[in-house]
């Protein structure tokens, strides 16, 4: 049971062209806006009509270009939950779940269908209120309980929780996560928030520039980025152009400083990334002396600037984020930083 997407669409100055295949469980497509991640959801529900490729769920062909093949929306058991919800104004919760069922089953399977789901969603209360009268949560909610009802083989969801404020969005990623995992097969999410990424998918594939940069195991990922664009994505503040000089070493030009890495440096390497939690003054490895820039100071941690002794002056200062109960009482003479968290990376930079 997969998801298997393989297509081209050019739309001038943009041309989406991916690969990839999804399996149960959550994929995350994660990349800046405007990186094709909402176009490939509409190509793959029939919203949109790639030039060329192949798309095909649990072995029933959608889409393919050479086969002639373009399975209209109502065809493809493809549940959409758009950034907006899609709900109609002027209908009831209750009203907005039946749709979902129009022409199945007999009218006393249908009210019950729609009672057991607004019990899950927990809109027993609202189900005579219209979209107007809910909140952004109770939206979502009544949204998705819609889609679950149509039964669908894949759910696409587009920046579920854009239209959310953040302690909103905080209280019902859990939410979801659940219902995503009840659901048992194939769920596919776009989003530009790594920490929604993180949260919810089994896997994430990094899109930029319409292209699949990486597919990897949520985790796997942010331990091992791959490319520049991924590390950024996955919110690694310290990237640098590097060059290889030994089969477990890198020189860092701009830092002025070079670095042991646990794993085998590519002859393509282009640069390397530090997260900013990784720089420990009592680690013996990878350490230099260091001068203090900067302190920046957030809710509940510490972000502490620095450059490598040697760094030029004029290139960007590196970022040490601690929480605030570990931040030191002066700031240290020297940093190190092990070879396990030096992420090679192996796309332009």
């Amino acid at each position: 049971m997969s998801l298997i997407v393989d297509i081209r669409k050019d739309l001038g100055g943009f041309v989406l062209n991916t690969a990839f295949e999804a399996e149960p469980g959550v994929t995350t497509l994660l990349g800046p806006s405007g990186c094709g991640k909402s176009l490939t959801l509409k190509c793959i529900a029939g919203i949109e009509k790639p030039d060329r490729g192949h798309i095909e769920l649990n072995g029933r062909v959608l889409f393919d270009s050479a086969q002639h093949i373009n399975l209209r929306p109502q065809q493809r058991h493809v549940g959409y939950l758009f950034q907006n919800y899609a709900l109609f104004p002027n209908m009831t919760v209750r009203q907005n779940l039946m749709c979902a069922l129009r022409g199945k089953y007999d009218r006393e399977t249908r009210d019950q269908r729609v009672d057991e789901m607004l019990s899950l969603m927990r809109l027993e209360a609202q189900e005579k209120h219209k979209p107007s009268q809910l909140s952004g949560g109770q939206q979502q909610r009544a949204a998705l309980g819609r889609i679950l009802l149509s039964e669908p083989e894949l759910l696409l969801l587009d920046e579920p929780f854009s239209a959310l404020d953040a302690h909103l969005r905080d209280s019902l990623k859990i939410e979801l996560r659940n219902m995503l995992h009840s659901f048992g097969r194939e769920v596919l999410m776009v989003t530009h928030s790594r920490e929604e990424a993180y949260d919810l998918s089994r896997r994430i594939a990094v899109m930029d520039h319409g292209r699949l940069l990486a597919l990897k195991p949520t985790k796997e990922l942010f331990a091992d980025p791959g490319s520049v664009p991924a590390a950024i994505l996955t919110g690694c503040k310290n990237i640098a152009t590097a060059i290889k000089t030994g089969d477990y070493e890198v020189e860092v030009p701009e830092w002025g400083i070079r670095l042991q890495t646990a794993q085998p440096v590519g002859d393509n390497l282009a640069a390397i990334g530090i997260r900013a939690h990784y720089f420990n003054p009592s680690t013996a490895h990878n350490r230099f002396p260091v001068r203090f820039v900067e302190e920046m100071e957030e809710p509940f941690e510490t972000i502490l600037q620095f450059r490598w002794a040697r760094q030029d002056q004029d290139s960007q200062p590196i970022w040490w984020r601690l929480s605030k109960d570990k931040r030191p009482q002066s700031f240290p003479k020297e940093l190190g930083v092990a070879p396990a968290n030096i992420l090679l990376l192996y796309d332009s930079f």
